[in-house]
């Protein structure tokens, strides 16, 4: 049984589920040249160029994992990857320049919103190719292991990608190594436009783990201090060399595939019984019931509102790249035609 968490902690996992429903709202916003979830005009034209994958709804697996890594943890992403980048530390401001495709971004406005990376807080980037990060994951905690490194690898990854090869074979590789990898399944329902469940055999995620000899638990994706827990409790056992463990994190897209997709496809109830256990609101309801201020949390989303719309101004103020930039960053020839 794990002991209570202090409030700093716990409001400290509060704040970063507002962090990045803040700058999802703005960044969708922003994708659609509409009215942002505040009530203020956007552009109308677009200003996030290219596809733009939503994590709304599902903060609290990033929040509640991210909390017991270090700069010196690795972490690899999905082409949703917002919030994994910013629960792992990365600069805020910086990312929604990526998204407008401006020079001061992570990757000099190239990468995007799929191809988010900051190695300086350890994030080993996002990835536009489903289930390619599991590898990456992977090769990255093998040479950890080499290196004798006290560092993990957290690897992020939605149920869609358990049904292609590069799954099995990065859980059966970590396992035989006994690599340092957390895999963190989180299992929103929907695999593009179709649902995932009837595509999926068996018990998903956690069970095929199982079937490898791979630790694995299942908890409520949309309880944050659920998340925390296990994920406490994985980390632990990968920094202690115990091998690779798995969580399987039951949450649901509440987007569409992309922010210009209405989602159509999808039940309306299905969705309006998912948006009843939003995990903002199950957060902020369990920390009022345990005592704490409202005023506080109150603040605490005006902050992450307030810096978002910040950053927003930022990108919209900030330089494009410059046109040789397109030739650099890539790989050479060496017969010299790009001079």
């Amino acid at each position: 049984m794990n002991p209570p968490l202090p409030e700093a902690e716990r409001l400290a996992l509060y704040r970063t589920m507002q962090r990045i429903r803040a700058f999802e709202n703005a960044a969708e916003a922003a994708s659609q040249g509409g009215v942002s979830a505040y009530g203020q005009e956007a552009a109308g034209t677009a200003r996030v160029r290219g596809p733009l994958h939503l994590s709304t709804g599902q903060e609290a697996v990033a929040a509640g994992v991210c909390a017991h890594l270090t700069k010196e943890d690795y972490l690899t992403s999905t082409h949703r990857g917002h919030g994994h980048t910013l629960a792992k530390g990365a600069d805020l401001t910086r990312m929604m320049c990526e998204l407008f495709g401006k020079a001061t971004g992570f990757n000099g406005g190239k990468g995007g919103s799929m191809h988010i990376a900051d190695f300086s807080v350890g994030m080993l980037g996002a990835n536009g190719v489903v289930a390619a990060g599991l590898l990456i994951a992977v090769g990255a905690a093998h040479a950890q292991k080499l290196q004798k490194k006290a560092a993990i690898t957290v690897c992020f990854f939605g149920d869609g990608a358990i049904n292609r090869g590069p799954f099995l074979e990065s859980l059966n590789w970590a396992r035989v190594y006994g690599l340092p990898v957390l895999f963190v399944c989180e299992d929103n329902r929907w695999s593009a436009t179709t649902a995932s469940g009837p595509m999926i055999a068996g018990d998903g995620a956690s069970a095929r783990a199982h079937a490898l000899d791979i630790v694995a638990t299942r908890v409520d994706g949309n309880d944050v201090f659920a998340v925390h827990a296990a994920a406490r409790t994985h980390v632990a056992a990968v920094r202690a060399g115990l091998g690779p463990r798995l969580l399987h994190a039951l949450t649901y897209r509440v987007k569409g595939h992309v922010s210009v997709d209405r989602a159509a496809y999808r039940d309306p109830s299905e969705l309006a019984s998912a948006l009843r256990t939003d995990p903002l609101a199950h957060a902020r309801a369990r920390l009022l019931a345990e005592g704490l201020d409202a005023a506080l949390l109150d603040a605490i989303e005006h902050d992450a509102r307030q810096e978002v719309e910040a950053a927003v101004a930022a990108a919209d103020a900030a330089p494009w790249p410059e046109a040789a930039a397109a030739f650099t960053d890539v790989q050479t020839t060496g017969a010299g035609q790009w001079t």
